[in-house]
């Protein structure tokens, strides 16, 4: 198995195989609690007006997403895990709009299947990845806005690349790397409510989910649903 480590939209673009596509802050941490509290699956979009649009055509239920961090206009819900960890979803099709992860997987165009990945998921997204004993793997770090490398999406795909070759990195001494960068600090600083100290909790919760997030290309859209093993 050749297992490519890419980053940003770049990244995404020249994914080839089974691809991951990694934003841990937050996207498919979010995710991960979307279909945990019972959402049948999520359309992934890009920009926030074709989000509203898709709602607005009747194809989904729930509008959640984020830019620079923040809840768009005429949005229910933004991009954090802990606005919605106790929301029920069960039976909706939820539509989800950031500026990494949901760009990054709609850039995918030359991989074979396309997973979401973050630690919530780590260990299960490998085993999902197995399954297909693939010949290339391609772990795509979305970093900031698919533009600039971030620790915890280089540091989650480094992790996963441990995971299929059979090694087990430690999880508290990744999080303790994660934890020292950059992008970690926003989460402490209290004139960013936006980014609740809660969501780098959760965002940072090893395996907390057992399934993966398996995204599909259906109908002229790109849309995510849980995959267990």
């Amino acid at each position: 198995m050749k297992i490519n480590l890419l980053s940003q939209l770049s990244g995404a673009v020249e994914a080839k195989g089974v691809a991951v596509v990694i934003d841990v802050f937050r996207c498919f941490t979010t995710q991960a609690i979307a279909f945990q509290n019972g959402a049948t699956e999520i359309i992934l979009v890009a920009e926030v007006e074709e989000a509203k649009k898709i709602k607005k055509e009747g194809l989904g239920d729930v509008l959640l997403g984020e830019v620079g961090g923040k809840k768009p206009d005429g949005f229910d819900f933004g991009n954090s895990p802990t606005e919605i960890i106790n929301e029920d979803f069960s039976g909706k099709t939820l539509i989800h709009s950031t500026r990494a992860g949901t760009v990054g997987a709609t850039s995918v165009k030359n991989a074979d299947i396309i997973y979401g990945g973050s630690f919530a998921i780590a260990s299960a997204t490998v085993a999902c990845v197995k399954t297909h004993k693939p010949d290339t793997v391609s772990l795509v770090s979305m970093g900031l806005e698919g533009k600039i490398r971030t620790d915890e999406d280089e540091q989650c795909g480094l992790y996963l690349r441990n995971l299929l070759q059979g090694r087990f990195p430690d999880p508290k001494a990744v999080r303790s790397l994660v934890l020292t960068s950059e992008e970690s600090e926003k989460y402490d600083n209290p004139d960013l409510p936006q980014w609740p100290e809660s969501d780098r909790e959760i965002a940072l919760t090893f395996d907390s989910h057992q399934f993966g997030i398996r995204i599909f290309n259906e109908k002229g859209m790109v849309v995510s649903r849980p995959e267990y093993i």
